[in-house]
């Protein structure tokens, strides 16, 4: 069971303990225990979305509060050491699983715990404003704490500031060339004309969000020269919503389509066997295609977004 979430006074208790524990001199010298040497690239002071934060030495113990952030780690070849999982899962996302083996839940996105992050005893917390900027100085009291202005389309820049954190930027700069290899070959393979293609996801409650080009997905499909069909949003850019009543609005060439959480309860499985689906130009075509919604929609990072572009290439080019 999820321990309950500290205060703020809570937290800096947690954490002075910690410390004190931590500060015995039995104890030896971690880079002396472990035969490493000074590492040049630290002490570093990062720019981020909440001001400037120092990172004395490599970040070895991290904790990331986000599916971006735990994706950007693994990315990078980071193995956290505390991670929150999505509201629908006592889980990590299913593709990141085997990767993140071991990694202690400490939370969820919505509720982090504090006492379980402040238990790890962390190094660096890697979050974003989104999700957490009422907890960033609370976080911080805990460790060094660097947060991201914004998810979803600047995955590459929030990428490159995790890479920052953790002293890894030549080696983000290597994965994110093989990206863009992979993005530009999708594009060539599939040709033109490029197809329009539907984003649906399937969310519960009778919504049913359509994501645009200013989604994670979009930026991931701009980058192959292809694009989502953009219907008029309302609330956020990044989807529009429409009722099951309204569902052949996806008039595109090619409809993915996933349920956050299971199709008999988020409505996907109702529309699909409704009158209205078959009526959708894809279906009609064979070109409608359920896809993983962990990593298409719930995760955010190169890894989802080099998942995305080998079931594309599946997809559309095979």
């Amino acid at each position: 069971m999820r321990r309950p979430a500290l205060s703020a006074t809570g937290a800096v208790l947690a954490v002075a303990l910690l410390l004190t524990g931590c500060g015995s001199d039995d104890e030896p010298d971690a880079g002396t225990a472990t035969g490493t040497t000074e590492d040049d690239a630290f002490p570093r002071t990062v720019e981020h979305a909440m001001g400037s934060t120092e990172i004395p030495e490599r970040p070895e113990r991290v904790v990331v509060l986000d599916t971006g952030e735990l994706d950007s780690a693994l990315s990078l070849g980071v193995t956290p050491v505390g991670a929150v999982t999505t509201a629908v899962s006592d889980g990590f996302l299913s593709y990141l699983a085997d990767d993140a083996e071991g990694v202690e839940v400490v939370g969820t996105i919505a509720e982090p715990d504090l006492e379980a992050i402040a238990a790890a005893e962390p190094d660096l917390i890697l979050s974003n404003k989104v999700r957490h900027e009422a907890l960033y100085d609370q976080l911080s009291q805990i460790a060094p704490t660097v947060f991201a202005e914004e998810v979803g389309v600047v995955w590459k820049e929030n990428f490159e500031l995790a890479a920052e954190a953790l002293g890894l930027e030549d080696e983000a700069a290597d994965v994110l060339d093989e990206y863009r290899a992979e993005a530009a070959a999708l594009g060539d393979a599939v040709g033109e004309p490029a197809p329009t293609i539907g984003a649906v996801r399937f969310v519960g409650g009778g919504a049913i969000r359509v994501y645009t080009p200013e989604s994670f997905l979009g930026s991931v499909l701009a980058d192959a020269g292809l694009g989502l069909l953009a219907l008029p949003t309302e609330r956020t850019p990044t989807f529009a919503e429409v009722s099951p009543e309204l569902i052949t609005s996806v008039d595109a060439d090619v409809v993915l389509h996933s349920s956050y959480g299971a199709p008999d309860e988020s409505g996907e499985a109702d529309v699909v066997a409704g009158p209205l689906w078959p009526l959708l130009p894809a279906v009609a075509a064979d070109r409608a295609h359920a896809v993983d919604d962990d990593v298409f929609f719930t995760g955010i990072g190169l890894t989802a977004a080099r998942l995305q572009l080998e079931r594309l290439t599946e997809l559309l080019a095979g």
